[in-house]
C-alpha cells in the first residue's frame, strides 16, 4: 500500500538526528495532525527509541489496522512536530498529551508494557 506523505523526503531537516526509531500513526505523516499524544517505553533493541507519537484521536480500531502506522526515524517525526524535540529525553515511562498549552506531562504515564 502505498501512501501520501504530508511531508516529502527533501523537507525533512536535520532537526532530532542519531535518536532512533519510533512507531508513529498516519493520523501524523498521512494526514498531517500535530503529535497529541507520545510516550515512551523499554526500547526492544538498539535503533528502538521506545517512543510512540499518536494525533491522540486513534480508535482502538484505527490503531488495529497495521497499514495506519509505522515506524520511522524519531527526526522525521521531528519534522512533521517540532513541538517534540525539547522532550525527546524525557525517560522511559514519560507520555504527554496535547493541551492548549502545548504537549504537557500525562500524569497517568506511558501505557504499561
Amino acid at each position: 500500500m502505498s501512501k501520501d506523505f504530508k511531508l516529502s523526503a527533501n523537507q525533512i531537516r536535520p532537526l532530532a538526528k542519531g535518536r532512533g526509531g519510533a512507531i508513529a500513526s498516519d493520523r501524523i505523516t498521512v494526514d498531517g495532525r500535530p503529535v497529541g499524544y507520545m510516550y515512551r517505553t523499554r526500547p526492544l533493541n538498539d535503533i528502538d527509541s521506545g517512543w510512540a507519537f499518536l494525533a491522540g484521536d486513534e480508535s482502538d480500531d484505527y490503531m488495529a489496522e497495521v497499514n495506519n502506522h509505522a515506524i520511522y526515524d524519531v527526526n522525521t517525526i521531528a519534522n512533521y512536530d517540532p513541538e517534540i524535540i525539547p522532550l525527546l529525553d524525557a525517560p522511559v515511562g514519560s507520555a504527554y498529551v496535547r493541551t492548549s498549552s502545548g504537549l504537557v506531562p500525562d500524569p497517568q504515564g506511558a501505557p504499561s508494557e
